[in-house]
């Protein structure tokens, strides 16, 4: 899954599971994935598919308790970030690693100037004055689109789509080699939206960062994502290229997100949704986690512990309907 090459980041068999009230909550289940300096992963998949633990486990924010990061590895460059003491962690976080949080409104804390939340973390890991900070932090918000004049402004003074793009400045504040964007245009309008994935493109290009776009929005995969992963239950259940994905889905739950997209081109009455509700974390099926929605499966679906299959390229699929197909058109042709 990935180039020869050493990853610039590698996650492997990532397990985290949440404790709640006597109950193992299995957030996300032996994910594996890399990404290669400058490159995008999006992260797709429905609420509650584990996309944003995965991100926090990477940055090592998940609140433990309840969470906990059962197993696994995170490679950054070929250091484990699962084994580095605290202070380690500090040091990276913001410099090596940023995140843009999904809500604007939360992300930002309304007591304090936007300004100064910005140079707070310039300050804490460049060596600069906190007049060189400052100006840094007025050229990120210039950098956004938001004028330098608005540094002393506190949150509640800007518009949803602004707030939103402060968060994204102080991301970007310390020119990180790794973005984690978590759904960073969800409470936005469509024009803002536009907006904000330019910006967050430039600046990527502008600071050769990596990013993981975690989303629900095929679109936006379309428009920013060189590889996808897609994630259902805790797993990933196809992973490939942009290309790979678009051209030619494989998984149902994969097919079955394209279904559910609107088409200009496309002279339908009804959209085909996905029947049925994502699986309680708490209690997973047996065999394959989508065997319950799944328009195909069968009583071997249900019991087997299904693999992650290599099918060509980068391309790789987790699903027995998929393999019994491929088996029969080889066994045909």
């Amino acid at each position: 899954m990935g180039k020869s090459e050493v990853p610039f980041i590698e996650v492997k068999n990532l397990k985290v599971h949440y404790t709640s009230e006597g109950r193992k909550i299995h957030a996300v289940n032996q994910v594996s994935f890399s990404l290669q300096k400058g490159e995008t992963l999006g992260l797709v998949g429905e609420t509650g598919a584990g996309k944003t633990t995965i991100a926090k486990s990477i940055l090592r924010i998940l609140p433990e308790p309840p969470a906990r990061i059962e197993d696994g590895e995170i490679f950054l460059e070929g250091t484990d970030l699962l084994k580095l003491a605290e202070d380690e962690m500090r040091k990276i976080r913001g410099r090596k690693i940023a995140m843009i949080f999904q809500d604007p409104m939360t992300a930002l804390n309304p007591v304090m100037r936007v300004g100064k939340q910005i140079a707070e973390g310039i300050a804490l890991h460049e060596k600069v004055s906190a007049r060189e900070a400052e100006e840094k932090a007025k050229k990120m918000l210039e950098m956004v689109g938001i004028p330098g004049s608005r540094y002393r402004d506190y949150p509640h003074q800007f518009s949803g789509g602004m707030k939103q793009r402060v968060v994204i400045a102080m991301a970007l504040s310390c020119s990180p080699d790794l973005l984690l964007a978590d759904e960073p245009t969800t409470a936005l309008d469509v024009t803002i939206q536009a907006q904000v994935l330019d910006i967050i493109k430039n600046l990527q290009k502008e600071f050769k960062t990596s990013m993981i776009m975690i989303t629900h929005d095929l679109g936006i995969v379309a428009e920013v994502c060189d590889n996808v992963a897609v994630i259902y239950a805790g797993q990933v259940v196809e992973y490939g290229s942009r290309e790979e994905i678009f051209d030619n889905p494989l998984h149902p739950y994969t097919i079955g997100l394209f279904g559910s997209l609107p088409d200009i081109n496309s002279d339908v009455e009804r959209l085909s949704p996905i029947m049925g509700m994502p699986p309680d974390p708490a209690n997973l099926p047996g065999g394959c986690a989508f065997s319950p929605r799944c328009p195909y499966a069968d009583e071997t679906c249900k019991n087997t512990d299904v693999k992650l299959d290599a099918i060509d390229g980068t391309h790789s699929c987790r699903c027995l309907h998929w393999r019994r197909t491929a088996q029969m058109k080889a066994e045909t042709s």
